[in-house]
């Protein structure tokens, strides 16, 4: 059996899960991804997920809200059998999660329920972690809440960077997608519950926390540097 498959994402974390998913399969029958943003110089945001759409001649939306009536109905004609959401950036209501028969699922950068929220990859770095993961959940109207239906762990290396380990883990969740989403058509999933106890959040970063603190131990300031690239950037 094929499942029709919509998908949610913008970061670079969804790169490869997404282009993996269009040779599966399974059949993407749309893009939701953030909408176009304009750089310094007035250059436009080259945004990888919207092209291989295009070039595949795939719908996409690009809403400013994609709790509109104008977005949901969209999304109701698309006809998609699951939402498979990675780094998409918005919340998602009650009223789209129910859109999907077999649900929506959710790429995450963590072990949850550790770091649950939008910047999970640099609170590893920033915290010295000697490990991380990718996490494949069930969405729930409660941020990153849902029962997990897989995890894939690696070590964090000692030189790594933000933006380095982000392009390691976008790799590592492209099986373990494709394995969850087997699971969910053979009705084989196995859903377990994350521990409340457990829970740690994570906010989202501005411009302004790049700044270096020379007054933390060295140690803080070298994971500083290395958590903060390649955004927001170290300065001093």
């Amino acid at each position: 059996m094929t499942l029709r498959i919509a998908y949610f994402g913008t970061g670079n974390l969804a790169v490869p899960s997404f282009l993996s998913l269009l040779d599966s399969r399974h059949q993407i029958v749309g893009l939701v991804t953030q909408p176009d943003r304009t750089g310094r110089g007035h250059h436009q945001h080259i945004n990888p997920l919207k092209m291989a759409a295009v070039e595949r001649g795939l719908p996409v939306l690009q809403p400013d809200s994609i709790k509109t009536p104008e977005a949901l109905a969209a999304l109701e004609e698309w006809q998609a059998d699951l939402f498979v959401v990675a780094a998409d950036g918005q919340m998602l209501s009650p009223q789209l999660l129910a859109i999907p028969r077999l649900g929506t699922i959710n790429i995450h950068a963590s072990l949850l329920p550790k770091y649950r929220g939008a910047t999970p990859i640099h609170a590893a770095v920033l915290n010295g972690d000697a490990e991380t993961g990718i996490t494949i959940i069930q969405i729930e109207p409660k941020m990153d809440a849902g029962p997990m239906l897989g995890v894939v762990r690696t070590a964090i290396q000692p030189d790594e960077t933000t933006g380095h380990l982000e392009e390691r883990l976008a790799e590592l969740a492209i099986p373990l997608v494709c394995r969850v989403i087997d699971e969910i058509e053979a009705g084989v999933a196995r859903p377990v519950l994350q521990d409340p106890a457990q829970v740690t959040r994570v906010r989202k970063l501005t411009k302004a926390d790049g700044r270096i603190d020379w007054s933390r131990p060295a140690i803080d300031v070298e994971r500083h540097v290395r958590g903060m690239q390649p955004w927001p950037g170290p300065f001093s």
